[in-house]
């Protein structure tokens, strides 16, 4: 049976920089994305894709306030809004991936499958917002949409403006991880808990009842591919590796460090907690968890033995 490694895509995955997110934008992005997924269907890898939903979400939500205020049209709760996103982001991708293969002639199944993901309704991150959703705005902008909307905002760490957060509990269970091990076991490349999936609690009943929160999809990711028994886990962002010290003129790339050394490095406070932190996090629980290694880097990296900062158990 061949190797399952699930790949985590980061935001500029399908959004860049200062792009405005046009359909034609975000499709060329995935597509020149998926291309680099190629050397890890070359390494014998079937692969499970996971996404993140920020700045798609975030507009989902503008939308649902804008058509509430000049139609009032009622209001979506977020929980669908995250389906929603699912459903646009995964169709793309699958879209440009099938495209992809049918250039490189590769004869494989792409599926996109909107999955629920158990939060715990009590999760302190309810009375706590810290996930960014959305695009940036200056500060006088955010203050207008917070006063006018109810929305609670927080400057970017890295200074990039300031973005609406919402709450993002910790995932308990993937609630479709049996469907998405049974069909990447047999070969095809399945998308899935896109945007950190859909968050739904458990009632009294023992009924599934959708939440108004965004999972981080990093940790998602990490619970998924510890469920279906991957064996790598790739999370791709916008830098080549990890790095200390970030931005400064001292800054220090990591090659490859246990589990123990990335944790020390977080307590120590080297990682933000609105970009790189959650991805440490995720990448240590994985391992952890009996992952052989989690790889952090950018796509372009994927496949180059020296590429990315690799997160292992021990040395």
């Amino acid at each position: 049976m061949k190797k399952i490694a699930v790949v985590a895509l980061g935001g500029n995955a399908l959004l860049r920089g200062n792009e405005i997110g046009t359909i034609q934008q975000q499709e060329k992005n995935t597509y020149d994305t998926c291309i680099n997924l190629l050397n890890l269907l070359k390494e014998d890898y079937n692969l499970v894709i996971t996404h993140g939903n920020g700045p798609q979400v975030g507009n989902i939500m503008l939308r649902n306030e804008a058509g509430y205020n000049n139609y009032k049209i009622p209001k979506m709760p977020l929980d669908i809004c995250v389906a929603d996103s699912q459903g646009g982001i995964g169709y793309m991708i699958e879209r440009q991936i099938y495209n992809l293969f049918k250039d490189q002639k590769i004869k494989k199944n792409v599926v996109t499958l909107v999955t629920q993901v158990l939060v715990d309704k009590d999760d302190p991150a309810f009375e706590n917002p810290t996930k960014p959703v959305g695009a940036f705005y200056l500060k006088e902008e955010a203050d207008l949409l917070a006063r006018v909307n109810n929305f609670v905002f927080k400057e970017d760490p890295r200074k990039r403006g300031w973005r609406r957060v919402v709450p993002s509990p910790q995932p308990i269970d993937i609630l479709n991880k049996k469907v998405i091990k049974d069909l990447v076991s047999k070969g095809n490349l399945v998308i899935a808990s896109g945007g950190g999936g859909v968050p739904v609690y458990r009632g009294e009943d023992k009924k599934l009842y959708g939440v108004e929160a965004v999972i981080d999809k990093d940790h998602a990711s990490a619970l998924l591919a510890q469920e279906i028994g991957a064996e790598a886990f790739y999370i791709l962002t916008d830098v080549p590796k990890v790095y200390l010290r970030f931005h400064k003129s001292d800054q220090k790339a990591l090659d490859v460090i246990t589990a123990d050394e990335a944790q020390k490095y977080f307590d120590d406070g080297e990682f933000a907690a609105g970009s790189m932190g959650p991805k440490i996090l995720a990448a240590i629980k994985f391992v952890k968890g009996g992952g052989k290694e989690t790889v952090i880097t950018e796509s372009t990296m994927l496949g180059n033995p020296e590429g990315g900062t690799r997160i292992i158990s021990s040395k």
